[in-house]
């Protein structure tokens, strides 16, 4: 056994340990009780009994400490609200003990009673003192750390001062005034509006919406604060704050419950899903208990990642789903539900190829629906995107052909939905961070144009409420996600380079790419209806006749040329304003 292993605690350690002081600390606290009780001098007489005595409130102490898990609770971890079962535990204690020996009063005597309460309360003094040690010791060495202020007065707060974090903490500041002028773990809560800069490093633990924070930091920047933090308590970790803290849509009616009834115990089929938004469906499906996941993608690199990634039980096929008897071998595994995610997404590289844009897209979603029909799947989400709305390129027409088929085809028993929102936070190859590659190169920020706006949501936001949708769907609909404020692309360059502390001028203008809009939209009209989710709503449906639709779509499938195909997908999509 390496010696470093025998030092590493352990919850079995950490106890044996705390028993064994305990034991040696309430021995020495009922003989200085003695002590104190007799002016430091002892008749002998009244020391007959002693250990009997002392055994008595030894043991209970152990029984009423363990009963209030103090032996469960790292040093560290030992605040006001373990102290308050301290003494519970120990007023038990000498409460019990002490009935006994009254009780038993004829086999003790001589015995001084006064003795029990100078012993509980040197107890008291000795055992917390000696819980508290280390946190003590901590704190004290903490001094020589670079000096932080916290943002927020809350448990989060709690929870990250009773962690070594390689910060010294001063002050704590809130805006609410309830709590301005109170103590939390010994700090008194000042207001925001008191930060004067001296302190240079802000922790922020509060919960904000994206416009709060975003003023917070621009705040924290006019007092020349510039080492911003966030304190992500299920990371357990202090981290760099970052654009993507700044864009957070932050729904406020994520049900999580109705997410884990409908993943809950499911085989779950996910088509695409090595990227961005797979792979975080499939995670969620693992945090939500999925009974299996059958994972398809087309490049073996983001398959593999994903599959290394889980711990769930799952089956990988390396395919795409063009391939259609490819893709019935998998469907005769039965899926309970279908996510569909697989699709070219980049409106240049669509521009480029729009024969294999269409093939994959629109080609490639007919069969993952067909299949799922014919095969029985209870349910099937289809990804879809804000640029299938009015579209003005051949990505954004695809999707919106996607959209229409899945509307219209005859499902029986499958329920068929599409689950329309905009970019996501971090995906591959959206601008954040290709604007971070730029930046750590020191090179200029493209912006197509100073009026571009875009619609921002984290991934694990964006997938979650796609779940939370497929929950509620019957048959037919199109849910859109609400996205809260659209950013404009020029102040989103701009944060970002004054979060890296770089010149909020690097941005060049290079005007707008074949096909793409200057704004996007999430809804077609305004007969738009509501769920019970005020973050997510559903499109008017669009009626077309199968038969035409299937026959427009056979034309589309052998067309060649980029005319061909765009004056074919106009005619399916009427509202396509190609602009290529």
């Amino acid at each position: 056994m390496k010696l470093s292993n025998l030092f590493r605690p352990t919850n079995f350690k950490r106890a044996v340990f705390f028993i064994t002081g305990d034991i040696l600390i309430s021995i020495f606290t009922l003989f200085l009780a003695y002590l104190l009780r007799f002016n430091f001098s002892i008749p002998k007489i009244y020391l007959h009994k002693f250990f009997e005595i002392a055994f008595i409130f030894v043991f209970l102490k152990l029984v009423f400490y363990y009963l209030f898990k103090l032996y469960f609770v790292s040093w560290r971890f030992f605040s006001l609200k373990e102290l308050k079962s301290l003494v519970f535990a120990t007023t038990l204690a000498y409460v019990l003990g002490g009935s006994l020996l009254l009780i038993f009063r004829n086999y003790f005597i001589p015995f001084p009673r006064s003795v029990i309460i100078i012993d509980y309360f040197l107890s008291l003094l000795f055992i917390g003192f000696f819980r508290i040690s280390k946190r003590l010791i901590y704190e004290k060495l903490s001094t020589d750390k670079p000096p932080a202020l916290i943002i927020g007065a809350n448990e989060k707060t709690v929870s990250l001062l009773k962690q070594n974090i390689p910060y010294s903490v001063f002050e704590i500041y809130d805006n609410e005034k309830n709590l301005i002028g109170s103590y939390l773990y010994g700090y008194k809560v000042e207001d925001i509006s008191k930060i004067d800069g001296k302190i240079k490093t802000a922790i922020i633990t509060k919960e904000y919406s994206r416009g709060e924070l975003d003023r917070l930091v621009e705040f924290l920047h006019s007092k020349e604060i510039e080492d911003i933090k966030i304190y992500n308590p299920f990371e357990n970790r202090v981290k760099d704050i970052s654009i993507e803290d700044l864009l957070a849509r932050k729904p406020k009616d994520l049900d999580k419950e109705a997410i884990k009834y409908f993943v809950k115990d499911k085989k779950i089929l996910i088509t695409g899903a090595g990227g961005s938004i797979g792979s975080e469906i499939a995670r969620l499906c693992e945090k939500y208990e999925a009974n299996e996941l059958i994972l398809i993608d087309d490049c073996e690199f983001n398959l593999y990642s994903i599959n290394e990634e889980l711990n769930i039980k799952r089956k990988i096929y390396l395919t795409d789903v063009t391939k259609k008897e490819e893709l019935e071998k998998i469907f005769e595994e039965k899926p309970d539900i279908v996510i569909h995610a697989a699709a070219y997404k980049h409106v240049p590289m669509c521009e480029y190829n729009p024969r294999s844009a269409v093939i994959n897209n629109i080609l490639g979603t007919i069969n993952t629906i067909n299949l799922a029909i014919e095969y029985e799947v209870k349910d099937f989400i289809l990804i879809s995107t804000d640029k299938a709305v009015r579209p003005t390129n051949i990505m954004g027409a695809t999707k919106r052909v996607c959209e229409i088929y899945a509307q219209n085809i005859d499902s029986k028993n499958t329920k068929i939905c599409a689950v329309r929102f905009g970019n996501v936070l971090g995906s591959s190859g959206s601008v954040v961070p290709k604007f971070k590659k730029l930046i750590e190169e020191d090179k200029p920020l493209p912006v197509t144009h100073p009026e571009i706006t875009r619609y921002f949501m984290l991934i694990s936001e964006a997938c979650q409420l796609v779940l939370q949708a497929g929950s509620l769907a019957k048959s037919g609909e199109i849910f859109i996600l609400d996205m809260g404020e659209p950013v404009k692309i020029i102040d989103l360059a701009e944060k970002m380079l004054k979060l890296y502390g770089k010149n909020e001028n690097n941005i060049k203008f290079v005007g707008l790419r074949p096909g793409e809009k200057l704004y996007e939209e999430l809804l077609i009209n305004e007969a738009d209806k509501k769920t019970k989710y005020k973050d997510i709503f559903i499109a008017k449906p669009t009626a077309y006749d199968l038969k035409l639709l299937q026959r427009e779509l056979n034309k589309l499938f052998s067309a060649e040329s980029k005319e061909k195909i765009v004056k074919i997908l106009k005619e399916i999509v009427p509202e396509f304003d190609y602009k290529g």
